[in-house]
């Protein structure tokens, strides 16, 4: 990876390095950050009419005593893993399973939250047939009325509407080496310039890496990497998001659930 010397012992990488950092296999994922952030957490399964899709994994932990009930899309750490987990490519059941999650969570006012890290939702034959795109949308329309809370964190890749549909939140952070955008850098150079090699070149135009994401407030927050990138050194990057989650939980739960919802509402408004 090409890459120059940033203050305090950083690396600064272009945006196609980043793309590659956060599709690594061994970088923590939803899990990890689950574990490392909420006690007590209790996995749910199921979207109450196909089955459970185990690239969305969900259910409720406590921070701080406080129960949240947390969602986020999970990849393997290896490819025994990523073939179970589908690679992070949910199904539709797998977002039935998390708006459920969501829905409950409404109905016991508990906050969310969701870690985003997916390349983008399963685009089988078999899913299309199962209502793929009725899901997402599904998703899009009732994440936006909730009266709880939504924090959204992109752990890793936001890829399309298969992050968005997990997206849709009062505030979105993200890590340093994320990226979040409409589709894959491959796949913007193969519409663009018929020329899926020029990804490189893709990534630094599409402005999807965080710099770009908080320059254009299509983020709220970036949180740094220690280094190397792709380990979290005694869990401080955890214990620092656990922070700011707690952080924003106490400003929110001052709020009204319709101020809650207007503004959500306000803040894709400005888009």
């Amino acid at each position: 990876m090409k890459k120059e010397t940033r203050g305090e012992g950083h690396m600064k990488f272009s945006a196609w390095d980043r793309v590659r950092i956060a599709r690594e296999m061994d970088r923590p994922t939803s899990l990890y950050y689950i574990e490392h952030i909420f006690e007590d957490f209790i996995e749910l399964h199921g979207d109450r009419g196909i089955k459970d899709d185990p690239a969305i994994v969900g259910g409720i932990g406590f921070l701080e005593g406080r129960p949240v009930t947390v969602i986020g899309q999970q990849k393997g750490r290896n490819l025994k893993e990523q073939v179970q987990r589908n690679f992070g490519m949910p199904n539709p059941e797998g977002y039935r399973k998390a708006l459920r999650l969501m829905k409950q969570a409404e109905k016991f006012h508990r906050p969310i939250v969701c870690f985003v890290d997916t390349s983008g939702a399963f685009c089988g034959i078999e899913a299309e047939e199962r209502g793929q795109g009725e899901a997402i949308a599904r998703n899009l329309m009732e994440m936006a009325g909730l009266t709880v809370p939504v924090l959204s964190i992109v752990i890793g890749e936001g890829g399309s509407g298969g992050a968005l549909a997990m997206a849709v939140g009062n505030e979105v952070w993200c890590l340093e080496n994320s990226v979040y955008s409409v589709l894959s850098p491959e796949g913007f150079a193969a519409i663009l310039w018929k020329d899926g090699k020029r990804a490189d070149e893709a990534a630094e135009v599409m402005k999807m890496t965080s710099e770009h994401l908080k320059a254009l407030k299509v983020v709220d927050r970036v949180f740094a990497e220690p280094e190397p990138v792709h380990v979290d050194h005694g869990g401080a990057l955890a214990e620092e998001i656990k922070q700011a989650m707690t952080e924003f939980f106490q400003r929110y739960e001052r709020m009204a659930p319709e101020e809650v919802v207007k503004e959500r509402y306000e803040r894709f408004r400005h888009f």
